[in-house]
């Protein structure tokens, strides 16, 4: 069987409206690493770690596979597929892939 290997990041996830941390209007522009990324961030304002990551959950919620994900997971009806991605959203296995 014929093998293929997808390589995914931030942009597959942006087409499905989340936000990517360093793209034009990233998060990055409007928070700062250090603030909410760190334990020190958590140590100094634990309300604002948490908004920030409610937030990144509730998109999560929100977000619906795009039509890449899908056709990714039906390349798997005829190849062996192995998705590598840093994406920490599970859009590639509702989606259908495996």
């Amino acid at each position: 069987m014929t093998k293929i290997v997808v390589f995914s990041g931030a942009g597959m996830s942006a087409e499905s409206g989340i936000k990517t941390f360093r793209d034009n209007n990233g998060l990055w522009e409007n928070y700062k690493v250090e603030e909410v990324a760190t334990p020190k961030a958590w140590k100094a304002n634990p309300e604002m770690v948490l908004h920030f990551y409610n937030l990144r959950r509730r998109q999560l919620f929100q977000a619906k596979p795009n039509t890449a994900h899908h056709l990714i997971s039906k390349l798997e009806r005829d190849y062996e597929v192995t998705i590598i991605t840093q994406n920490i959203d599970d859009l590639h296995e509702r989606a259908g892939s495996s």
